[in-house]
C-alpha cells in the first residue's frame, strides 16, 4: 500500500530531518492530527504513544510516486524500523489522521512507539502535553 506518512517530530518542516529526507520527494504536506496518542520526549526526537484520548500534532506527507519505495525504505531505517524485530524503537503502523484544514480522515503510516519502548515511557517517561513536539 502506498499511504501517505504522519510525521510529529524530526521530519516536520523546518526540522533537521526534513530537509535530510524529505526535500523534492512529496507530492504535499498538510497540517494534521492523530487520534489516540500521545507524545513522550526522547533523546532529541519524540516517540507517539498509542493511548485513548490523546492527540498528537504533525504533518501528513505525500510522496511522489517515483520516490514512495525508497522514501520508505529509509524512513524505516532512519526510525530503526524492521517488521517483526523486537528490537525496535517504533513500529510502523497504519492509522487514521485527520486533515486540518478539511476534517477529511486519511489513512497513513505513522512510526508508534514500540510496545517495550511504551511501557518505559509511560513508566518514567516525559509527556509533552500539547501534542506538538516544536511547541513543547
Amino acid at each position: 500500500m502506498r499511504l501517505p506518512f504522519f510525521v510529529y517530530g524530526t521530519l516536520r518542516p523546518g526540522r533537521h530531518n526534513h530537509d535530510a529526507f524529505l526535500r523534492g520527494r512529496t507530492r504535499a504536506e498538510a497540517p494534521a492530527h492523530l487520534t489516540g496518542a500521545v507524545l513522550y520526549e526522547g533523546p532529541g526526537y519524540p516517540y507517539a504513544v498509542e493511548e485513548s484520548g490523546g492527540v498528537v500534532y504533525g504533518e501528513l506527507v505525500t510522496a511522489v510516486p517515483e520516490a514512495y519505495a525508497q522514501l520508505l525504505l529509509d524512513l524505516d531505517r532512519l526510525e530503526e524500523y524492521a517488521p517483526g524485530d523486537p528490537h525496535n524503537l517504533y513500529e510502523r503502523v497504519e492509522r487514521g489522521v485527520t486533515c486540518e484544514a478539511d476534517g477529511r480522515s486519511v489513512r497513513a503510516w505513522v512510526y508508534v512507539a514500540a510496545p517495550s519502548v511504551a511501557v518505559r515511557l509511560r513508566a518514567r517517561g516525559k509527556l509533552i502535553e500539547s501534542g506538538d513536539w516544536p511547541a513543547r
